[in-house]
């Protein structure tokens, strides 16, 4: 026998397959969950390492970020 995979767009297609399981011409499997991903500790983790950059270059990055940071005045 052979496996599709079904979405169903609303009640009455699921109901239908109910009635056709019932009748022992087709049978539903039902798919275990998947695990979800853990979820980072804070919403920028999933980015640390992307750049892959050098220890100059690193530092050249922090070293322009505190720059561009400290062109904003204090009250914002």
């Amino acid at each position: 026998m052979e496996t599709y995979l079904i979405e169903l767009t609303n009640n009455r297609a699921y109901r239908l397959l109910q009635d056709l399981e019932d009748l022992k011409i087709i049978k539903v499997l039902k798919r275990e969950k998947e695990e979800k991903q853990e979820v980072p500790k804070s919403r920028t983790a999933r980015f640390r390492g992307a750049l892959a950059l050098t220890n100059e270059q690193y530092q050249n990055f922090q070293k322009h970020a505190k720059e561009i940071r400290n062109e904003w005045p204090e009250s914002i």
